[in-house]
């Protein structure tokens, strides 16, 4: 109980040198707990949706992919309408009705604007029916009546201005379906962002699957008592067994849809922890240089407490126990701060277009646990050091003004640790660069990275001693005495300031190694593209995986001023080499001016044999692998088509990044076995201008696809500019996110200036009264703070320099081969450091200024 109340009183009477770090604490929880309920929200939000949505049994084609997978062809795999008959005869049905979906679909307003999300939500469009009533209702006007006539859902309509009476044209591979909006339905559950659109059932079949009697899913109800499973049973015994279809009850199906969703929500999940992490770890060094500072400035208290009769164990455990009390305060401001923070991120998401109700928000009990515990933990951890460092203050340190003197020897050992971690490092970085592949690179790569972190934190005490004396003679000694004051400062304690430029050094360093690997990637890419694509214009969707619909192809080959467009589509087959071995893979089906629009270099064979009839290339890796060389016959079993024999006319190099292992055939030897309704859809097409009419053929094809928003016409400065702008969102993404470890690096900063001006008020005062001006004193300051922010920045900055160059040369096997530093970020990102450092000392500053000159003379410490 004694040491409880000691720690009580110490943690009250520094509640104030406490607070830093406790916002250290509060950020790192609020992120991991707004990440957890944030995610946690999203599930409940999506699993509502689907189970709202999903029938008692749902009855698909065996062959159906999940629901996010577009076809290759543009229309949904289906089933003939009289499976709904036999459906309907089943025991326990109370009814069966037909469904069509598609996700392959464009919906498009009168002035051409695209109605679909932008965040990666479906459009989709279907027909009407009454399992649709399960998770929506008509809020205004009617359901569709004829070919004429649609309804679309009422966030899209609120989003995009849309009211009964205008008129929609929704672009799929059978042909565009115009008509005006009858009725408006709203979800009665969250929509997370979702373009939905209804037809008839009628047009649905005929304009979305090109066919009458035909369903892409049965949507099957249960009579009163008959349960989904028992219901399963009936139903695929009604079908005469499940081997052609896929049945699935409303669990089933729920859980298949969750399970589409489940990669991209974990990703987001456990990135964002990750970064949480990265800003615990910055954390726990502003923690250590808090508790080592108090510790050092009741040096005299913890002494008088020894020699009253307090044991090592009981002077250790009251650090800890303030440290709990830290952990704790800290933790629970951070769940509330973490709930905050995710209610934010949905109103984010929601202006974004991906909408969450504040209704589905989700607080597990594991959360506000998980986010204490760590707080806790973490801050005990932080602490422990320092809490030993008090115990082993002697009764006699009770007669002494300073602290107990730095153990020599600790120091070297330490020392001589950090040169074998760093040094290790290194090696393990290097061997990364002479990998021969990648997987072995990366384990190389990972260690490295871990190893050189550790090394450069635990031997930042002997770094700080070399670089801040190396940067006080470029920074600080032009301000004279002052300088040198800051310099001397910033000296007397190198452990302190190692710990303080470590914080920032890895928020930093995790900046510069991105910066470099983002960097690289686009030189690259851009490279790669002068050299091998002789193409004028590329053509492509906007919207990741969505195929180009034949109106939107025939449209670009009657633009004016093309000497040519080429064709190309993936189509899946099964290949067998002529060792025997099976493969399933995707045939690039492409005319033959492609070898003009990609320059492909071969290993033997010529590129243009490939494109003759019944002929095709492969890789020259699958041809290593199998032993392929030119003349030889693959079989070749497309995917909704006949079995082929074709003789491989070249083998092309796959040392590049564009089209790496892509095998070629003429767009006209996949048409002899595929059947034109089973043939894939562009994923791409290319143009070439005629002689001296780029710019007309560039507009004239961006004219001719002014009715399809959703397809770009790009030339190749555009295809750069585009791979260097999401390249760009994707860093400037993580940068966010790296922001918060920085702003609790700033607060260590902060923290340890706050800190050393209460630890040397007696020394400032004697400054003052010798004639240091308020001014003076504030420039020594800041000065300090300065050379702290400049030292982690130049570690931080070098070694994520050194981490991105590693990676470079790791992707340097995957095709991506030069190699480019991006010094304007490398330099504003060093000089935006002096300015945190400014920004940092700007209140440690002020309050050193005010302090009274008598007064801080006369205090003990």
């Amino acid at each position: 109980m004694t040491v409880l109340k000691t720690s009580m009183r110490n943690f009250l009477a520094h509640k104030g040198r406490m607070a830093l770090s406790a916002v250290a604490v509060l950020l790192s929880v609020a992120f991991v707990c707004g990440t957890l309920v944030f995610t946690d929200t999203m599930n409940t939000t999506f699993d509502k949706l689907f189970a709202a949505s999903s029938a008692d049994v749902t009855v698909s084609p065996k062959k159906a992919g999940e629901a996010d997978e577009m076809p290759e062809n543009g229309k949904p795999d289906s089933l003939p309408a009289s499976v709904v008959d036999r459906v309907q005869k089943a025991d326990g049905v109370e009814q069966a009705e037909g469904g069509v979906s598609s996700l392959s679909v464009t919906v498009v307003d009168g002035d051409n604007k695209n109605m679909g999300s932008e965040t990666g939500a479906p459009t989709i469009a279907g027909n009407w029916t009454r399992n649709d009533l399960r998770s929506m209702e008509i809020a205004s006007g009617h359901a569709p009546r004829g070919p004429t006539e649609v309804m679309v859902d009422a966030d899209t309509a609120d989003k995009h201005g849309l009211k009964i009476g205008d008129e929609l044209r929704t672009i799929a591979v059978t042909g565009d379906i115009k008509a005006k909006i009858s009725g408006i339905a709203a979800f009665t559950v969250t929509n997370p962002g979702a373009a939905v659109v209804f037809y008839d059932t009628a047009t649905a079949q005929q304009k979305l699957l090109g066919a009458p009697d035909v369903f892409t899913h049965i949507s099957v109800a249960a009579e009163t008592g008959v349960a989904d499973t028992q219901l399963k049973k009936n139903v695929a015994a009604a079908l005469g067994g499940a081997e052609a279809f896929k049945i699935q009850t409303q669990d089933e199906a729920a859980a298949a849809n969750k399970d589409s969703m489940g990669s991209f929500l974990d990703v987001m999940k456990y990135a964002m922890l990750g970064f949480a992490g990265i800003a615990f770890l910055v954390g726990i060094f502003l923690i250590v240089n808090t508790f080592s500072m108090l510790v050092a400035q009741r040096t005299r208290e913890i002494g008088l407490m020894r020699a009253i009769g307090s044991s090592r164990k009981q002077v250790n455990r009251s650090v800890l126990v303030e440290a709990v009390l830290l952990g704790i305060v800290g933790s629970l401001l951070g769940v509330g701060a973490g709930i905050g923070l995710a209610i934010g991120l949905m109103k984010l998401m929601g202006a974004m277009g991906m909408e969450l109700s504040t209704k589905d928000l989700t607080i597990a009990w594991t959360t506000p646990a998980i986010g204490l515990v760590l707080g806790v933990v973490v801050t005990v951890l932080a602490a422990y050091v320092p809490a030993r460092r008090a115990g082993k203050v002697s009764p006699m340190a009770a007669l002494r003004d300073a602290g107990t003197p730095a153990d020599a020897k600790s120091s070297w050992i330490r020392a001589g640790i950090g040169l074998v971690l760093t040094g290790s490092g290194a090696a393990a970085l290097w061997a990364t660069t002479q990998a021969d592949k990648a997987t072995e690179g990366s384990l190389f790569l990972g260690l490295g990275v871990v190893l050189t972190l550790i090394g450069f934190i635990v031997i930042g005490p002997l770094l700080a001693g070399i670089v801040v004396r190396a940067l006080s003679v470029v920074v600080l000694r032009m301000f004279g005495p002052v300088g040198r004051l800051a310099e001397r400062n910033a000296l007397r304690n190198p452990r302190r300031t190692g710990a303080t430029g470590a914080a920032l050094m890895i928020g930093l360093a995790l900046v510069a190694c991105l910066s470099v690997v983002g960097s690289s990637m686009v030189a690259s890419a851009t490279t790669e593209l002068d050299k091998s694509v002789g193409a004028d214009f590329i053509v492509q969707s906007s919207n990741p995986g969505q195929l180009i619909v034949p109106q939107a192809a025939k449209a670009l080959e009657t633009a004016p001023g093309i000497e040519h467009i080429t064709n190309y589509k993936v189509v899946s087959a099964t290949l067998t080499a002529p060792d025997g071995s099976k493969e399933d893979e995707g045939v690039v089906a492409a005319d033959p001016t492609y070898k003009d629009d990609l320059r492909r270099e071969t290993v033997s064979g010529d590129l243009a044999d490939a494109y003759g009839e019944d002929a095709m290339s492969v890789g020259d890796d699958y041809a290593t692998r199998h032993k392929i060389k030119v003349g030889d016959e693959m079989t070749v079993a497309f995917k909704g088509g006949e079995t082929a024999k074709l003789k491989v006319a070249a083998i092309t190099s796959d040392e590049t990044n564009v089209d790496k292992g892509a095998m070629y055939t003429h767009t006209r030897t996949a048409e002899k076995y595929v059947p034109a309704d089973k043939m894939p859809q562009n994923m791409i097409m290319f143009a070439k201008a005629e002689d001296g009419k780029a710019d007309e053929a560039y507009a004239a094809l961006k004219s001719s696809l002014a009715e399809y928003p959703t397809y770009k016409v790009q030339n190749q400065a555009d295809f750069k500019q585009d791979l260097k702008d999401q390249i760009g969102q994707l860093l400037n993404i993580v940068y966010g996110l790296l922001a918060l470890a920085i702003i609790v690096a700033v607060l260590g900063v902060v923290n340890t200036l706050a800190l050393s001006v209460v630890e040397r008020t007696r020394e400032i005062g004697l400054m003052r009264a010798i004639g240091l001006s308020r001014r003076q004193l504030r420039r020594m300051i800041r000065l300090e703070s300065v050379v702290i922010a400049l030292f982690g920045a130049l570690l931080g900055l070098g070694l994520g320099m050194g981490w991105g160059t590693s990676a470079q040369k790791l992707l340097a096997l995957e095709g991506l081969n030069v190699l480019e530093i991006p010094w304007p970020t490398i330099l504003t990102v060093f000089v935006a450091s002096a300015f945190v450092g400014l920004f940092a000392a700007l209140v440690p500053a002020f309050r050193a200024g005010r302090m009274n000159v008598l007064n801080a003379i006369a205090t003990d410490g």
